[in-house]
């Protein structure tokens, strides 16, 4: 047998190239390592073209040292040469490296510039791809269509329209706004620039569209929610692919069209031989979250399953949000259990604890927390947010100081968050060292923040270091703040300022809310003024076109009660185009109790507990009705009713914060280590303020006793029992700062203001309505609550 002939070199040499460029294709690096040992052995090294094809194979593939070690072996270099070395260290996003072998090059041309931009480019560093064109033009080289596309996704990065016109305007020079690629880049540009008009205009010179073209105009159309207008270009396309599709079901569902982004699925599914990527699932899936269609989200999860997709990423996570935003929380937590958490998104995350804390069960949520790999600021930060939504105040704060001490900076709504908690805890300490973090993070000037840090001082007891806030917010003030200054002025007994800061308000043009009219007519109850009121009630309906709520109507309904037109509270519940709530009801019967109507008082309770059978506090404002009137035995009766209904009453709390800790009483509280001193000092007092002129008002004492046991009852009732406390353990001319679960009683709110002048301090006291702030024997409440 003979021996086969060896091909000659030019042979070889065409056989190489050809397996070096088929291999790009496939298995590269691998073919040029044989071919190199081929090359080396059959001395093809001084074959430069050879050279710079093996140089390449390395260099797309990865291999960027193999390329430069090639490269300096090389006799004799070409620009292409330099230009590929250039490229791998780009590719491997060494910019630094990239930009000393630039600096190197004998000579530069298109593609070494255009690789530097690309390389900025990929690398996050628009700013420096885009100076880098300008030092190309200088530099008298002409830019091509893909440096000029690169460029404009630059720009399009950093949102700099003015630069991207000055780009457009070296296109139009060039003479390259006829070619698509590069008008295609224009239009997206403008797009993300937010100038919508140029965009239109690059498109309507377009001679030639592809189907980028038409896509990016859909997408636009609907960013800036022209949504009639993206499907009518839908509709004028001859050919669709999956990004066109996608455009219009992202945007109907971005837009809040939900059920047409799910039609236009429908129909893409029906219509078009196409099948849906992980971004028409996300979107989607999100469609059905947003809408709280379960057995839709069910069935497009069984044809992801049916077809074999890759459940994970973006897909994953829409089927949590799905899941758990449409109450199937288990088969959201199984699918983590199946997938694990190292996909699991914030957004994901949020929802899956969204649908924890409306099952109560803050445990699991926090499970999932700790599972997370890279927890940034969002997942902190809905944490926290689910703690405080949950009243696990303590679990908030808690949780904030690791966030802190791991490293992690809070963002305004973390912030937020966390002057909510203190504002629920009534804590100014807590508040405080919020609004310290608020200062030092630059947070301070938001809005989000400004308002949380009014709500959280007013809460406090705080009015002067809310309103504070309020005018320091720098930028726009938005209906929130407005409407948080004027509930908090409202509840600390500023009704006339409130109603002016309102009427500032609407000269300022801002429109009020639902709830800025909850805070008007809160204001206008508290201080009497029923005719404020009724003409707020028609301007809200008539000018600002709000329909009332039951919030509305019955702060209506206290505000006639509290004045004592209990018939016509009664006339305007009857009138209510809506069924009264317990909340109404309870108004009016609060208002009958004070001014003693035991027949509508009767009424009222019994509509309430139709509403609410077990309501203790219904019992006991009948029960106290009665007594209040003299009619014992009712009362009585009343009463035993609640026995025997196993009704519990709510007890009477009071509580005061010193040295960052809370001390909480109750009625004849014997429990608090300090009793003995407590009930000496209140002693004390009692005798103190009644050679002041106080007479105890034993009618508060809604029980048929001796008067010698009622006036005790008095002396010991729960915010005397705290003010007393505060006044041992705290230094001289410190304002008291009490909080009580209940209404302050008849006797207290007169016994304060003889104590708050006996002492020369500045008592405030919250009650579940209002803020009293006591001072030189005078209540900001003006007896009027």
């Amino acid at each position: 047998m003979d021996a086969p002939i060896p091909p000659s070199l030019p042979t070889l040499l065409e056989i190489c190239t050809n397996l070096l460029q088929k291999s790009l294709k496939s298995n590269g690096r691998f073919t040029a390592q044989l071919v190199h040992c081929r090359v080396i052995k059959s001395g093809l090294v001084f074959s430069v073209y050879l050279m710079n094809n093996l140089m390449n194979v390395y260099s797309k593939t990865g291999y960027a040292q193999h390329a430069r070690k090639l490269f300096d072996e090389m006799p004799l270099r070409t620009a292409f040469s330099w230009n590929t070395v250039l490229s791998a260290y780009a590719k491997r996003g060494d910019m630094d490296l990239t930009c000393e072998f630039f600096d190197q090059l004998p000579e530069r041309d298109s593609v070494s510039w255009t690789t530097m931009i690309v390389g900025y480019k990929k690398t996050g560093q628009y700013q420096k791809a885009i100076r880098i064109m300008g030092e190309m033009m200088r530099e008298g080289v002409e830019p091509t269509q893909f440096t000029l596309t690169n460029v404009l996704a630059s720009v399009a990065a950093t949102r700099c329209l003015e630069t991207g016109k000055k780009v457009h305007s070296s296109i139009v020079k060039l003479g390259l706004r006829s070619n698509v690629s590069v008008s295609n880049s224009l239009l997206n540009m403008y797009a993300k620039c937010g100038d919508p008009m140029m965009a239109k205009a690059v498109f309507d010179r377009m001679v030639v569209r592809d189907i980028s073209t038409w896509n990016a105009m859909i997408a636009l159309h609907m960013q800036v929610g022209q949504i009639d207008l993206a499907m009518a270009r839908f509709e004028q396309m001859a050919e669709r692919d999956i990004v066109t599709w996608n455009s219009i079901i992202s945007g109907y569902n971005q837009c809040g069209y939900d059920r047409r982004a799910l039609d236009m699925f429908s129909k893409m599914l029906r219509d078009a031989l196409l099948s849906p990527d992980r971004f028409t699932l996300a979107s989607v899936l999100s469609a059905c979250a947003n809408l709280e269609k379960h057995c839709i989200g069910k069935q497009i999860h069984s044809h992801i399953i049916t077809t074999g997709f890759d459940i994970s990423g973006i897909v994953l996570n829409a089927l949590i949000s799905m899941y758990s935003r449409c109450g199937g929380i288990e088969t959201a937590r199984r699918l983590i259990e199946q997938k694990g958490t190292s996909d699991l998104k914030i957004e994901g995350f949020t929802a899956l604890l969204d649908g924890y804390i409306k099952l109560g069960d803050m445990n699991q949520a926090k499970i999932i927390f700790d599972s997370l790999k890279d927890r940034d600021v969002v997942a902190w930060t809905a944490m926290i947010v689910g703690y405080e939504q949950h009243g696990l105040y303590g679990e908030a704060i808690n949780l904030f100081r690791s966030m802190v001490g791991e490293g992690q900076r809070p963002n305004s709504y973390t912030l937020a968050a966390m002057l909510s908690v203190s504002s629920s805890l009534a804590s100014s300490g807590h508040g405080k060292q919020i609004h310290a973090s608020a200062v030092k993070s630059g947070e301070f000037h938001s809005v989000s923040v400004s308002n949380a840090l009014i709500t959280m001082y007013a809460k406090a007891g705080s009015i002067r270091s809310a309103r504070q806030a309020f005018d320091l917010i720098r930028c726009e003030r938005d209906t929130v703040s407005w409407t948080s200054m004027i509930i908090a002025l409202g509840q600390h007994g500023h009704a006339e300022e409130a109603l002016e800061l309102f009427e500032t308000m609407l000269m300022e043009g801002l429109r009020p809310d639902h709830i800025t009219y909850v805070g008007v007519f809160s204001a206008c109850t508290h201080a009497g003024l029923v005719n404020k009121g009724r003409q707020y009630f028609d301007m809200m309906k008539d000018v600002d076109k709000i329909e009332p709520t039951l919030s509305h109507f019955a702060c209506v309904v206290d505000m006639f009660g509290r004045a004592g037109l209990l018939q016509e509270a009664h006339e305007f519940i009857k009138k209510m185009p809506i069924e009264p709530d317990v909340v109404t009801w309870g108004s009016l019967l609060s208002a009958c109790r004070v001014h003693k109507n035991v027949d509508l008082g009767k009424v009222a309770a019994e509509r309430l507990l139709l509403i609410e059978p077990e309501n203790s506090g219904a019992y006991s404002a009948l029960a106290n009705l009665y007594s209040a009137c003299g009619k014992w035995e009712e009362s009585a009766k009343t009463r035993k009713s609640m026995k025997v209904g196993r009704v519990k009453k709510e007890q009477g709390f009071s509580w005061i914060e010193v040295k960052h800790k809370v001390h909480v009483f109750g009625v004849e509280d014997g429990t608090h280590p300090q009793k003995k001193d407590i009930y000496f000092t209140m002693k004390k007092i009692w005798d103190e303020i009644k050679k002041m002129g106080y007479i105890p008002d034993t009618a508060s004492v809604l029980h048929d006793l001796e008067e010698e046991v009622k006036e005790q009852i008095l002396r010991h009732h729960s915010e005397k029992l705290a003010i007393a406390f505060g006044l041992i353990n705290t230094p001289d001319k410190t304002t008291l700062r009490i909080m009580k679960n209940l209404r302050v009683c008849n006797d207290c709110h007169t016994a304060i203001k003889f104590i708050s002048k006996l002492v020369g301090r500045e008592i405030i006291v919250r009650d579940t309505t209002r803020f009293h702030h006591f001072k030189d024997g005078f209540c900001s409440c003006r007896d009027y609550w």
